[in-house]
């Protein structure tokens, strides 16, 4: 594997810890922030933030105009309909629940990933995918058995195809600009997207003040998990095979479900912990070296 390869396969458990722990963050912040906002907020905030460490670093903003129409849509589908929809299944299911069945989306990446671009499923993608699949399909279970299909649960499902569209067509449609770039110009087309549908359901934001938790908690969603978060992403996205970087996040719920017992005294069964552990297991066969004869 090449060095830049390998830089960027280092990032992804960084990746999964910053949006693992934004599941709680989350949720924390939406008991006295309406979803509309603080998702119109997160997404714009985080984007200047980006925009501003470019003008820091002395890097360029400018997209080429003939490839505004993919940088849109891939914004619309990877960060805007998947924050918003995420945010709406959060009010309407338990986080820990919400964050194992949205990510099912790389298993939809890889899937369209091999459709679309013709990516090869390899030894790794598969054993990946199985076990993914495995610890998706056990911590799913419950809901089965117990008739828990909600509303919540469609939303995140729907993130999750979403998401996973959005990360082909990066692939597909290239943007020639900087992973930088890329990010800051997404969260603002997210951020104003979720201001328009702001406007028309919550209205004008009538501002309160907030408790030092939500605080806290926005904070977190904004720099960390929002700004630092996607320019992880699409720095990654932009050197790796889309369904290989996308199975390495399958991490992300395994440490929402353990922030959502940390922050927000959710308690997972048995049957979740195990499920949990074929999820780690599926980011570590993506993201452990080859070995000398797979190389080969």
């Amino acid at each position: 594997m090449s060095q830049p390869h390998s830089r960027a396969l280092l990032l992804v458990p960084l990746l999964g810890l910053l949006w693992g722990f934004n599941w709680p963050a989350v949720r924390i912040a939406l008991v006295e922030i309406a979803p509309w906002t603080l998702r119109s907020a997160g997404m714009s905030f985080a984007g200047l933030c980006l925009f501003m460490l470019a003008l820091a670093t002395g890097q360029s903003l400018r997209v080429e105009r003939a490839q505004w129409p993919r940088l849109v849509l891939s914004g619309i589908l990877s960060v805007a309909a998947f924050n918003v929809l995420i945010a709406f299944a959060q009010l309407m299911g338990a986080t820990s629940r919400i964050a194992i069945l949205t990510f099912t989306m790389p298993i939809w990446a890889t899937l369209m990933a091999r459709l679309w671009l013709r990516e090869p499923l390899d030894r790794r993608k598969l054993i990946g995918i199985g076990l993914g699949s495995a610890g998706l399909t056990v911590l799913g279970l419950p809901l089965l058995a117990s008739g828990g299909l909600s509303p919540g649960l469609a939303l995140a499902l729907a993130a999750s195809l979403s998401w996973a569209l959005g990360t082909i067509v990066t692939k597909r449609w290239p943007v020639s600009a900087p992973a930088l770039t890329v990010a800051a110009w997404q969260l603002l087309i997210g951020g104003f997207a979720a201001g328009c549908g702001m406007l028309v359901f919550e209205g004008v934001p009538q501002f309160k003040p907030l408790t030092q938790r939500s605080w806290i908690a926005l904070g977190y969603h904004v720099v960390l998990a929002q700004a630092m978060g996607y320019f992880i992403w699409f720095s990654v996205v932009a050197r790796l095979p889309a369904g290989l970087a996308s199975i390495g996040t399958l991490m992300v719920p395994a440490v929402g479900v353990l922030g959502s017992v940390l922050f927000l005294s959710e308690r997972p069964e048995l049957g979740d912990w195990f499920g949990l552990v074929l999820i780690v297991l599926a980011s570590a066969s993506v993201m452990i070296p080859k070995s000398s004869d797979e190389q080969a």
